[in-house]
């Protein structure tokens, strides 16, 4: 690898601190929100999912959007910083009001304030994500040299959620009698958060300026921004097979993923029936897998194809996520309460964990591959369209699994404000079900689809050489 292509420690670093930011926007929404406004608001399932539904509307249309606006905009801060810098102030405000509505309300009005900020959350999220996953796929053209820096991102990520897993279940949640079901113990939780994407996106918004003149610039060629070409640009993204192909995985993992962790805290309060404590242990299945996965991505990719990896850790993820819960189904988990139940899920979630560690590396690393092809064929340098799929579909995973887990909640009749050890057995074997079988299927189709990418190590290395080619050609004219 040429020497050019070389990323310094500190700016992987620098780029990779902001994903600690967005992941902990996305954990307090996706481990906390749904739980906070069906058991302790007593929204019913069905309107929290119709909420976030609407917020997954907004998403189709801001997240490319963004990515469009992004790709044209010039600064003297370039294309991407401005929006980074933007962000965090907006973002914050919105989470502080999805945990605070008025105390009046009543159902139809709580929805609406839920719905509404719910909207104002993710259009400002998407303002930093977009952009900031954009700049980190400019960084180097090289083919193995991204998924380092993808890896630098995605463990930041698991920073992000295992700091706010810590704090919340050793912390925050003992501090208070039966937390998890205490309105009031939320707040800090809330405060804390804010605080840490504040600081995060900040940081890696100022620390990574210096890299502002290697960045990619706009294009002359590329025609000012209008509604029928932003509609125009999106087609040509999703007429790229590859791209459709990663896309659909996107879908039908996010089904998985997003009904997984949605029904999280159901599973370990109603299910398992662990303690704080106990739950907060299990965040030791992360820190192992999200650790293997950031040592051996990059190894596997240097070895085997990025297809391989994506399709063999998507299986993985699938089976290992459900295992526990599948196997309980078949009375062969250890009983409920348990350390020995508390060891048993870490040392499948590792196996879990691990397998999602090296998905999500490999397809951002992917994705960035994708927008070099896309250059060779159009001449136009469009990260922001390619990678605001990927922010629609991160948040899609919990979206779409909120509207799965909702509906289904309302299906088997799930009580609010349940109490643990006293849920009627049969809706417990429900859970048990759509947590276990019916979310591991999703995640099985969503391989199937993945193994429909096909850009290789071989045939990347010819769109560099073409690419060079072309800027050689156009540098001597």
């Amino acid at each position: 690898m040429a020497q050019a292509d070389q990323v310094a420690m500190r700016t992987k670093l620098a780029f990779g601190i902001g994903a600690t930011g967005e992941a902990c926007c996305n954990w307090i929404f996706v481990a906390l929100t749904f739980f906070f406004y069906n058991q302790i608001l007593g929204l019913s399932g069905t309107l929290t999912a119709l909420a976030v539904t609407i917020g997954i509307i907004s998403d189709a249309i801001s997240d490319p959007l963004m990515g469009s606006i992004s790709d044209r905009f010039r600064s003297r801060w370039g294309r991407r910083h401005p929006f980074m810098f933007a962000a965090p102030i907006p973002l914050v405000l919105t989470i502080y009001a999805i945990f605070h509505p008025p105390s009046d309300l009543n159902s139809y009005q709580l929805f609406t304030w839920f719905a509404f900020f719910t909207v104002a959350m993710r259009v400002t999220q998407t303002i930093f994500a977009v952009p900031h996953l954009a700049m980190g796929a400019e960084l180097s053209d090289d083919y193995n040299e991204r998924s380092k820096i993808m890896s630098y991102n995605n463990i930041f990520t698991y920073v992000g959620v295992i700091v706010m897993h810590v704090a919340v279940w050793f912390v925050i949640f003992p501090s208070f009698d039966n937390g998890r079901m205490d309105q009031q113990a939320y707040y800090p939780i809330v405060f804390f958060c804010c605080t840490l994407i504040m600081l995060c996106i900040f940081v890696t918004a100022y620390t990574t300026m210096d890299q502002i003149p290697r960045m990619k610039q706009v294009p002359d060629d590329l025609p000012p921004f209008t509604v029928f070409e932003f509609f125009s640009e999106v087609w040509s993204a999703i007429s790229n097979r590859h791209y459709m192909f990663l896309l659909l995985g996107f879908f039908f993992l996010s089904v998985m993923i997003g009904t997984h962790e949605t029904l999280g805290l159901y599973m370990s309060t109603f299910y398992w029936e662990f303690t704080d404590y106990q739950i907060g242990w299990l965040i030791l299945n992360n820190v192992f897998g999200y650790t293997i996965g950031f040592i051996v991505a990059a190894r596997l990719h240097f070895r085997f194809d990025k297809r391989a990896s994506i399709v063999a850790s998507a299986v993985g993820l699938s089976v290992f996520w459900s295992a526990a819960v599948t196997l309980r189904l078949f009375d062969l988990a250890p009983a409920n309460t348990t350390w020995q139940l508390v060891a048993f899920i870490i040392f499948l979630g590792t196996f879990s964990s691990a397998s999602g560690s090296i998905l999500n590396i490999s397809v951002m690393s992917a994705l960035a591959d994708i927008a070099d092809e896309h250059e060779l064929k159009t001449g136009r340098r469009q990260e922001g369209i390619f990678f605001a799929a990927r922010t629609f579909f991160a948040k899609s995973t919990n979206g779409v699994g909120h509207i799965v887990a909702g509906i289904a909640l309302d299906l088997i009749d799930f009580p609010s404000h349940a109490v643990a050890g006293e849920v009627d057995p049969d809706k417990i074997f429900a859970l048990g079900i759509i947590d276990g079988p019916f979310t591991l299927a999703w995640g099985l189709i969503a391989a199937c689809f993945y193994s429909g990418y096909r850009i290789n190590k071989k045939y990347h290395e010819e769109i560099q050489s073409q690419l060079a080619e072309r800027k050689l050609v156009a540098a001597q004219t």
